[in-house]
Protein backbone atom coordinates (compact mmCIF):
# COMPACT_ATOMS: atom_id res chain seq x y z
CA UNK A 1 0.00 0.00 0.00
CA UNK A 2 1.33 3.45 -0.90
CA UNK A 3 1.21 5.95 1.91
CA UNK A 4 0.56 9.61 1.18
CA UNK A 5 3.47 11.85 2.03
CA UNK A 6 2.73 14.81 4.30
CA UNK A 7 2.58 18.34 2.93
CA UNK A 8 5.35 20.36 4.56
CA UNK A 9 5.01 24.08 5.15
CA UNK A 10 8.52 25.03 6.20
CA UNK A 11 12.06 24.10 5.33
CA UNK A 12 12.60 23.18 8.98
CA UNK A 13 9.85 20.54 8.68
CA UNK A 14 11.62 19.16 5.60
CA UNK A 15 15.00 19.07 7.32
CA UNK A 16 13.59 17.10 10.27
CA UNK A 17 11.30 14.81 8.21
CA UNK A 18 12.08 11.11 8.57
CA UNK A 19 9.89 8.42 7.05
CA UNK A 20 12.08 5.63 8.42
CA UNK A 21 13.60 4.81 5.02
CA UNK A 22 16.78 5.83 3.19
CA UNK A 23 14.72 7.53 0.47
CA UNK A 24 16.04 10.94 -0.56
CA UNK A 25 13.54 13.70 -1.24
CA UNK A 26 13.48 17.21 -2.60
CA UNK A 27 10.83 19.63 -1.39
CA UNK A 28 8.89 21.22 -4.25
CA UNK A 29 6.17 23.70 -3.34
CA UNK A 30 5.59 21.95 -0.03
CA UNK A 31 5.41 18.46 -1.56
CA UNK A 32 8.04 15.77 -1.01
CA UNK A 33 9.33 14.51 -4.36
CA UNK A 34 11.29 11.29 -4.29
CA UNK A 35 14.69 11.54 -5.92
CA UNK A 36 15.39 8.63 -8.21
CA UNK A 37 18.65 6.74 -8.40
CA UNK A 38 21.49 8.78 -9.82
CA UNK A 39 22.20 8.00 -13.47
CA UNK A 40 25.82 7.15 -14.31
CA UNK A 41 26.00 9.86 -16.99
CA UNK A 42 24.90 12.48 -14.47
CA UNK A 43 27.61 11.32 -12.04
CA UNK A 44 30.24 11.52 -14.78
CA UNK A 45 29.20 15.06 -15.70
CA UNK A 46 29.35 16.16 -12.06
CA UNK A 47 32.82 14.64 -11.66
CA UNK A 48 34.05 16.25 -14.88
CA UNK A 49 32.73 19.64 -13.75
CA UNK A 50 34.40 19.15 -10.37
CA UNK A 51 37.74 18.42 -12.06
CA UNK A 52 37.40 21.59 -14.14
CA UNK A 53 36.36 23.82 -11.24
CA UNK A 54 39.27 22.60 -9.09
CA UNK A 55 41.64 24.28 -11.56
CA UNK A 56 40.17 27.72 -10.84
CA UNK A 57 38.17 27.61 -7.59
CA UNK A 58 39.51 26.89 -4.08
CA UNK A 59 38.26 23.53 -2.82
CA UNK A 60 36.66 25.26 0.19
CA UNK A 61 34.21 26.95 -2.19
CA UNK A 62 33.01 23.70 -3.81
CA UNK A 63 30.22 21.70 -2.16
CA UNK A 64 28.52 18.38 -2.86
CA UNK A 65 25.59 16.80 -1.04
CA UNK A 66 24.28 20.10 0.28
CA UNK A 67 20.61 21.15 0.35
CA UNK A 68 19.73 24.63 -0.82
CA UNK A 69 16.58 26.63 -0.22
CA UNK A 70 15.04 28.14 -3.33
CA UNK A 71 13.10 31.36 -2.94
CA UNK A 72 9.44 30.82 -3.74
CA UNK A 73 5.97 31.43 -2.31
CA UNK A 74 6.13 28.03 -0.62
CA UNK A 75 9.01 26.06 0.84
CA UNK A 76 11.22 24.50 -1.80
CA UNK A 77 14.51 22.67 -1.26
CA UNK A 78 16.78 21.24 -3.95
CA UNK A 79 19.76 18.88 -3.71
CA UNK A 80 22.17 19.89 -6.48
CA UNK A 81 25.00 17.56 -7.52
CA UNK A 82 27.59 20.31 -7.24
CA UNK A 83 27.66 23.88 -5.96
CA UNK A 84 30.12 26.74 -6.08
CA UNK A 85 29.91 28.93 -3.00
CA UNK A 86 30.77 32.56 -2.57
CA UNK A 87 33.42 33.39 -0.01
CA UNK A 88 30.67 34.84 2.20
CA UNK A 89 28.76 31.54 2.21
CA UNK A 90 31.90 29.61 3.07
CA UNK A 91 32.14 31.57 6.33
CA UNK A 92 28.69 30.44 7.55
Amino acid sequence: MTQAKPRLRTIEEYLTYDDGTDTRYELVNGVLVEMGAEKRLNEKIALWLLSQFLQFVPIDLIARGTCIAVTSKTATVRNPDLMLLTEELDQI
